[in-house]
C-alpha cells in the first residue's frame, strides 16, 4: 500500500469518528441540556409497585328482593414511613393537626392515657395471666409487652419462668418517655455521672409526643411483625378532609378509596353478621382459600357462613409512584370482580315486626323479672325461616362503638337466643308425647283418662298436675284433644309412663328436638332427656323421671328455631325439614341464578290423619275456648297453639314458652316464642297474635313484589 493510499484511508477514518462524536455530543446535550427535566421527570416515575385490590362483596337481600346490606365507597388513610425518611414525625404531627381541627378521630390502641397524668387504660398492660388446660396459671405477653421486650424497653421478658421475676415494669409516664427516645421524639437529660434526669421533647408538648407515640407505636407492632393486620389510620373520611390533607402535600400520607358495608335495616342484627379484617387465627383456614392477610372477611352470622358467594374475586394493578410516594399512574392487570348476591329467606318487614313486637311486648308482661327473649317464625313447607328475633339486640353499624357496652350488660345482646338460646319446652312438648302415644298405640284419639290429682304409679316420685296442686281440683275425665287444651300434666303423665324414656326420646328426634336444625349459622344441639344424657353427667337414671320428660321437664333444653321447626313438622303431616337462612345466589351483575337453595327432608314421621286432627283440634280449642282465647278471637284467621311455662333453678320466675301455627285449616307458618323468667306462656299470646295479625294482613302486599332483577332499597 502506498504513503497516499494509507494517508486517504487515515483521513476517512478520522473523519468518521469525527461524525460518531459529534452525534453523541449532540445526543447527550439533547438529552441533559434540551430534554433533561422531561428525562429526570420521567426517572421519578419509574417506581412502580403491583397492588392487589380487593372485589366488592355481594349484596343481602331478603326474600323479596329488598336489599339489607350493600357497599358504600369511602376513602381511608393510610401510612408509609419509608417515604417520610427524616420528616416522619413532622409529616405525622401535621397530619394529627389536620385530625384535631376537622375532628377526626385516629386509630390509637397504645394503652397509655392520651393527657397527663399518663397512666396505663389497660389493667395488665404488659401480659395477661389465664389459667391452662390443667389449671395452672400462664403468662402471656400483650402486644404491647412483645413490643416492649423486641425494643427494650424491658429488661428482659416478664413471663420468662425463670429470669421474668427480675425484671422491672416501668410505670406509663417511664415507658411514654423510653418510647419518646426510641421514635427520636425525646433525649434524655445525664447528668455529669451519666444518669438519666429528665427528658427533652422536641414537640410541642408531651402530649403531643404522646399523640405521635401513638401511631408510631401501631407503625412499629407492624415492622416487628407482632400485629400482622394492616394499619389503617383513619378510615371513612370525607372530601373536605381529604382536601386539607392534600393541600399540604405530605409525603408517605396516602388516600385510598375502599369499600364498607351499608345497612340498609337496623333489625337482623344477630343474623346479618359484620364484616372485619381477618384475625391471625382465621389467617390459618383463609390462607388455603387464596386470601391475603389484609383481607375483610365475615365474622359472624350471614356474611360468615355465605362468605365463599359473597367475597368475590380481588384484582391486581400497577401503580407508580414518584419519590414523595404520590400516585402517578396506575394500570390494571386484572379487574377485581365483585362478589355474588346472596338472598335469603327471611322477610324483612316480618322481621321488624318481630323483633318490634318483642321490645314492645316484653316489658307490658305480668312479670318482672322478664331477661332476653326470642322469636322464630319459619315456613312449615319448606323449612325456610322467615324471622328470627333476639331480645335484646344491638347495631351492627355501631358494633365497635358499643363493644365494651355490650359485652358487660348482663342480658347479653350480643348473643344469638333464636339459634343458641336452649330452653325447657314445658307443656310445649306435650304434642310429641301426644303423637308418640296415638302412633305406638298406647292411647287412641277418643280414650279418656281420668285426672286424680297425684300420680301414684312410682312411691319414690308422684307428682301433681298442675291445677292440684294450685287449686286442689282436677281435669276429670280428658282425652288427648282435651288434655292439650288444658295442659292436663296427669293424661300426659301416664302417656309418658305407658310409652317409656325410649320412645319419647325417639319421636323427639324424629321431630328434630335435641339435634341440631341444619340452619347455616351456628346453633347448639339442645338436650333431649333421658338415660344417655343423665349417665353422660354420671348420674343415675330414674325411671319415674319418664314422667317429667313426657311434659316437657326434666333436663330437656331445645332453642327457639327447634320447637318452631317441630311445630312445623307436626301440623305439614310430619315431614321434616331441615331449616334454613339461604333462599338464592345471584351473579353480581343480577343476570343469572347461580344456585337455588332445595329445601331437604331430614326425616318423616307417619302420622296418622285421625291421630294429627286430634292434637291439632286441641290446639285449636286453646285459641278459640281456652286460656289464651282472648288474644286470638279477633284474627281474620285461625290459630292452634300451645303454651308452656319451665321452672327455673334458683327463679321465682319460670321461662315463659308459646308455640302456634296458622291458618288452622292451610297451615302455612309456624312460631316460637320464648321469655326468659316471663312466667306463664299464656301472657305471650298478645305478643304472637300481633306478629300473626301482621303477617296476614299484610301478605297480599308481599305477594305483589317482584324478585326477578328487581331491587328494593
Amino acid at each position: 500500500m502506498d504513503s497516499k493510499q494509507f494517508h486517504r484511508r487515515a483521513w476517512a477514518l478520522l473523519l468518521l469518528f469525527s461524525i460518531i462524536m459529534g452525534c453523541m455530543g449532540l445526543a447527550l446535550y439533547d438529552a441533559q441540556m434540551v430534554q433533561g427535566a422531561d428525562y429526570a421527570a420521567r426517572s421519578q416515575r419509574k417506581v412502580a409497585t403491583v397492588e392487589t385490590v380487593g372485589a366488592a362483596r355481594g349484596e343481602i337481600l331478603d326474600r323479596y328482593g329488598r336489599v339489607l346490606v350493600s357497599n358504600e365507597v369511602v376513602y381511608q388513610v393510610t401510612l408509609d414511613t419509608s417515604l417520610m425518611k427524616e420528616n416522619r414525625n413532622t409529616i405525622i404531627a401535621d397530619l394529627l393537626s389536620i385530625c384535631r381541627d376537622a375532628g377526626v378521630v385516629w386509630s390509637d390502641s397504645l394503652p397509655i392515657a392520651t393527657e397527663a397524668p399518663f397512666s396505663f387504660t389497660a389493667q395488665q398492660p404488659y401480659y395477661t395471666t389465664s389459667a391452662d388446660e390443667e389449671g395452672n396459671p400462664t403468662q402471656t405477653l400483650t402486644r404491647l409487652g412483645n413490643l416492649a421486650v423486641a425494643m427494650k424497653w424491658l429488661s428482659g421478658d416478664p413471663t420468662d419462668p425463670e429470669k421474668g421475676s427480675n425484671v422491672s415494669l416501668p410505670p406509663a409516664d417511664q415507658l411514654l418517655n423510653l418510647m419518646c427516645v426510641s421514635f427520636e421524639l425525646a433525649s434524655p437529660v445525664k447528668s455529669a455521672d451519666g444518669t438519666v434526669t429528665g427528658y427533652d421533647y422536641n414537640t410541642e408538648s408531651q402530649q403531643e409526643a404522646r399523640a405521635i407515640a401513638g401511631v408510631l407505636y401501631e407503625l412499629t407492632l407492624r415492622s416487628k411483625s407482632i400485629y400482622q393486620i394492616p394499619y389503617v389510620f383513619v378510615e371513612d373520611v370525607d372530601i373536605a378532609f381529604i382536601s386539607k390533607v392534600k393541600e399540604r402535600s405530605l409525603t408517605g400520607v396516602n388516600i385510598d378509596a375502599t369499600t364498607v358495608r351499608q345497612y340498609h335495616t337496623s333489625y337482623a342484627a344477630h343474623l346479618l353478621g359484620r364484616v372485619g379484617l381477618m384475625s391471625e387465627a382465621e389467617w390459618a383456614k383463609y390462607q388455603e382459600l387464596g386470601y391475603g392477610l389484609d383481607e375483610t372477611v365475615g365474622k359472624e352470622g350471614v356474611e360468615q357462613a355465605f362468605e365463599a358467594y359473597l367475597r368475590g374475586t380481588s384484582g391486581t394493578r400497577t401503580v407508580e409512584r414518584n419519590p414523595d410516594g404520590k400516585v402517578v399512574s396506575a394500570e390494571w392487570q386484572v379487574e377485581p370482580e365483585p362478589g355474588d348476591h346472596v338472598i335469603l329467606t327471611l322477610d324483612r318487614d316480618l322481621q321488624i315486626k318481630v323483633e318490634d313486637a318483642l321490645a314492645g311486648g316484653i316489658p307490658n308482661l305480668a312479670s318482672n323479672e322478664t331477661e332476653g327473649a326470642s322469636c322464630v317464625v319459619i315456613d312449615i313447607n319448606s323449612g325456610e325461616i322467615l324471622a328470627a328475633a333476639s331480645y335484646p339486640t344491638y347495631h351492627l353499624e355501631t358494633y365497635s362503638a358499643d363493644y365494651a357496652q355490650n359485652v358487660s350488660n348482663p342480658l347479653k345482646p350480643l348473643f344469638n337466643r333464636a339459634f343458641q338460646g336452649t330452653y325447657a319446652p314445658g307443656s310445649t312438648f306435650k304434642m310429641v308425647t301426644a303423637i308418640a302415644g296415638l302412633e305406638e298405640g298406647a292411647i287412641t284419639p277418643t280414650e279418656t283418662i281420668r285426672d286424680e290429682g297425684v300420680y301414684k304409679k312410682y312411691k319414690d316420685y308422684q307428682p301433681m298436675c298442675w291445677i292440684y296442686r294450685q287449686y286442689r281440683t282436677t281435669h276429670g275425665p280428658q282425652n288427648v284433644t282435651q288434655a292439650i287444651k288444658n295442659s292436663c300434666n296427669y293424661f300426659f303423665y301416664e302417656v309418658g309412663f305407658r310409652l317409656g324414656i325410649d320412645k319419647l326420646g325417639q319421636y323427639a328426634k324424629m321431630f328434630g328436638l335435641g339435634e341440631q336444625t341444619g340452619v347455616e349459622l351456628p346453633d347448639s344441639a339442645g338436650v333431649m332427656a333421658g338415660k344417655k344424657y343423665t349417665e353422660s353427667l354420671d348420674l343415675n337414671w330414674n325411671e319415674g323421671s319418664t314422667l317429667a320428660v313426657a311434659i316437657g321437664q326434666e333436663s330437656s333444653q331445645f332453642t327457639p328455631l327447634q320447637l318452631a321447626n317441630y311445630i312445623a313438622t307436626l301440623v305439614n303431616g310430619g315431614t321434616h325439614y331441615s331449616a334454613h337462612l339461604l333462599k338464592a345466589v345471584k351473579s353480581n351483575d343480577y343476570s343469572e341464578v347461580v344456585y337455588t337453595k332445595e329445601s331437604e327432608v331430614v326425616d318423616t314421621i307417619e302420622i296418622a290423619d285421625v291421630n294429627l286432627d286430634a292434637v291439632k283440634r286441641g290446639m285449636l280449642e286453646l285459641t278459640t275456648s281456652g286460656s289464651v282465647a282472648t288474644y286470638f278471637r279477633n284474627l281474620d284467621v285461625s290459630v292452634g297453639a300451645k303454651t308452656g311455662s319451665a321452672q327455673v333453678t334458683g327463679n321465682n320466675e319460670s321461662n315463659a314458652v308459646f308455640v302456634c301455627f296458622a291458618p288452622y285449616d292451610n297451615p302455612q307458618i309456624a312460631l316460637a316464642l320464648v321469655v326468659e323468667r316471663g312466667g306463664g306462656g299464656t301472657d305471650l299470646g298478645a305478643i304472637a297474635a300481633e306478629i300473626l295479625e301482621y303477617y296476614f294482613s299484610s301478605q297480599e302486599i308481599r305477594e305483589e313484589i317482584t324478585v326477578e332483577n328487581t331491587l328494593i332499597r
